[in-house]
């Protein structure tokens, strides 16, 4: 299981195709989802190792879908994105397991240096789970 396949979740379609673009010029393979509810649905089809999710979007936003994969899901790193400066809610979002919590417009090194963290955890659980430790 390599840790580069990663789901984009945005209502806005220029966000997710901007964002799939540029990661994968960077070695990273993207799908991409327009609410919480479709995210769901492409997860229970495909694992996917980071999600980068909006929180503000219809259908079901992406507090609630950070619940069901972390349910779910235990080992898939979620990555929030806010337009909205809301402290209250970052650190709901990292109590309810989210890896991170970004604002938008999002500055595209620091999402890229917060995937490449979220890569490595992935890529530490995997050789943890499978009793591959080098020591």
């Amino acid at each position: 299981m390599g840790c580069k396949n990663i789901l984009l979740v945005d209502d806005e379609e220029e966000v997710t195709r901007i964002l799939a673009k540029r990661l994968g010029r960077r070695g990273y393979t993207c799908a991409t989802a327009a609410n919480g509810q479709l995210a769901l649905e492409a997860m229970s089809q495909e694992a996917y190792q980071i999600v980068i999710m909006d929180v503000k979007m219809p259908v079901m936003d992406g507090m609630s879908a950070l619940q069901k994969i972390h349910q779910h899901w235990p080992a898939t790193q979620v990555i929030l994105l806010s337009g909205h400066a809301d402290m209250q809610l970052a650190v709901q979002a990292m109590s309810d397991g989210a890896f991170g919590y970004l604002m938008k417009p999002v500055d595209l090194d620091e999402l890229l240096f917060k995937i490449e963290d979220a890569a490595t955890q992935c890529r530490l659980e995997a050789e943890q789970g499978s009793g591959n430790n080098p020591s």
